[in-house]
C-alpha cells in the first residue's frame, strides 16, 4: 500500500525541526556572556542552599562553588575592578555559609580558612589569565605592525619598480641610438657598457615588480599545463641563444593548475642562471618528474658548470646574493624570483650542488587534485618535437 503525507503534516514536521533548529542556534557554544554569567550565579546559590541544608556535606557544594567562579573567569577574563568585586562577594557568601556550619556546631571553625585558600588559588589563575592575556595582546599587536610593515614594503617595491621603468627604458632607447651613431671603439664600448647596465636595471625592475606582487591574490591566473610540452618550448626557445649542450632528460607527462606566464618566467631565470655559470659544451638539462600520484611534480633544471660553494648554498634565493662581477653580471634577483613563483604555488624550490660539479634546481609544484587529461595540442607538440628530443639527448 503506498504512504502519502499531507501537506498539513509535513509543514508540522517541517515547523517543529525548524524550531529545534534555533533552539541548538540559541544554544550553540560560545554561550553570550550575560547568559554565561546568569547560570553560573544559579549554580552558586544552589550550592549555597546545599552548604545549609546538608551540614555534614558542605565540602562539595563549597568547592563547587569556587571551581565554577575559576572555570567562568577562564571564559570572560573580567577587567579587574569587577573581577575584585565578585571574588569579595563569593569570599563572603561562602565564608557566611561555612560560619553558619560553625555556629551550628557541624563543623570546626578550622574549616574557615578555607576561603581566603581558595581566594589565593583564584588570584594566582587571575595573576596567570592576565599575564597570558597582556602576551597574546603584545604579540597581536607585533603581527599587525609587521603585516603593515610588510605590505608597505610591498607597495614600496610596486611603485618604485613603475616608476623606474618609464626613465629605464627612454634612457635605453637613447642609448641605442648614440650607439648607432658612433664610430670610435672606445666610445662603442663605453655605450655597450651603458646599455648592459640600462638592460641590468630593467630587469631588475620588473623583476621587484613580479616579487612584490608575489603574495598578492590576484598574482596568478591558473590553467592547465602540460608540463612536458612547456618544457619542450621552453627548451627550443632558449638553444639558440647559448653554444651548450642543451638535453631533455626525462619528461612525464602530467598536466598540472598554474599561471603559465609566471612559471615560464621562473623557468627562464633558472636557465639564465645556468647558462651564465656554464661555459660552451657544458651540459643544461631540463626535466619533468612526476613520483607518484598525489605527490609533488618536480621541474628539473640541472647543469654541469662551475657549482655553488657550500657557504654559499642557504644565500642563493635571497634578494641581490650574485656571485657574478663585471658588466655582465646577474641581478641578484633571478633566483628569489624562482622562490616568490613557486611559493605562489603552493610549491617551492631546492637546490643540490657541488663545486665544479654543477648545479641542479628543482621547482616543486604540488600535484593536481585529480588525473588532468593531456591536451591534444600539446601531444601534437610531443610529436612533432620527439626528433628534436631524441637529439638533445644524444648530444
Amino acid at each position: 500500500m503506498k504512504v502519502t503525507s499531507s501537506p498539513t503534516t509535513d509543514g508540522g514536521l517541517a515547523a517543529r525541526i525548524s524550531g529545534l533548529g534555533r533552539f541548538a542556534i540559541r544554544l550553540r557554544w560560545p554561550f553570550r556572556p550575560a547568559l554565561l554569567d546568569a547560570v553560573w550565579a544559579v549554580f552558586s546559590v544552589l550550592n549555597l542552599i546545599a552548604i545549609f541544608a546538608f551540614a555534614g556535606w558542605e565540602t562539595v557544594p563549597f568547592h563547587f562553588i569556587w571551581i565554577s567562579f575559576t572555570l567562568l573567569y577562564g571564559f570572560r577574563t573580567w577587567a579587574p575592578r569587577p573581577t575584585l568585586w565578585v571574588l569579595g562577594v563569593v569570599m563572603v557568601a561562602t565564608a557566611a555559609a561555612i560560619g553558619g556550619d560553625v555556629l551550628r556546631g557541624a563543623e570546626p571553625a578550622a574549616e574557615l580558612t578555607e576561603v581566603p585558600l581558595m581566594a589565593a588559588m583564584f588570584l594566582a589563575m587571575v595573576w596567570h589569565a592576565r599575564r597570558k592575556l597582556t602576551a597574546e595582546q603584545e604579540s597581536h599587536l607585533v603581527s599587525e605592525e609587521n603585516a603593515r610593515l610588510l605590505a608597505t614594503q610591498r607597495r614600496f617595491l610596486q611603485d618604485a619598480s613603475h616608476q623606474l621603468r618609464t626613465p629605464i627604458t627612454i634612457a635605453l632607447g637613447h642609448a641605442e641610438l648614440l650607439a648607432r651613431g658612433l664610430t670610435s671603439r672606445q666610445e662603442g664600448h663605453d655605450i655597450q657598457v651603458v646599455l648592459g647596465e640600462l638592460n641590468r636595471l630593467r630587469r631588475i625592475a620588473e623583476r621587484l615588480l613580479v616579487i612584490a606582487a608575489a603574495e598578492g591574490p590576484e598574482f596568478l591566473h591558473p590553467e592547465p599545463v602540460a608540463l612536458d610540452s612547456f618544457i619542450m618550448e621552453i627548451l627550443r626557445r632558449w638553444r639558440p641563444t647559448a653554444d651548450r649542450r642543451w638535453q631533455l632528460g626525462k619528461l612525464d607527462k602530467v598536466t598540472v593548475r598554474a599561471d603559465r606566464e609566471r612559471l615560464g618566467l621562473a623557468i627562464d631565470a633558472l636557465l639564465e642562471n645556468a647558462v651564465r655559470h656554464t661555459a660552451s659544451g657544458d651540459v643544461i638539462k631540463l626535466s619533468v618528474v612526476a613520483v607518484g600520484y598525489g605527490l609533488p611534480v618536480r621541474m628539473v633544471v640541472s647543469d654541469t658548470g662551475q657549482g655553488i660553494p657550500a657557504e654559499l648554498l642557504g644565500h642563493v634565493f635571497d634578494r641581490f646574493r650574485s656571485g657574478d662581477s663585471g658588466p655582465g653580471r646577474g641581478t641578484g634577483l633571478g633566483l628569489a624570483l624562482v622562490r616568490a613563483v613557486a611559493r605562489a604555488h603552493g610549491g617551492d624550490v631546492l637546490v643540490h650542488s657541488s663545486p665544479g660539479q654543477g648545479s641542479e634546481f628543482e621547482v616543486l609544484l604540488p600535484a593536481p587534485s585529480r588525473p588532468l587529461a593531456l591536451p591534444s595540442a600539446s601531444a601534437k607538440l610531443a610529436g612533432a618535437d620527439a626528433a628534436d628530443g631524441r637529439l638533445a639527448r644524444k648530444t
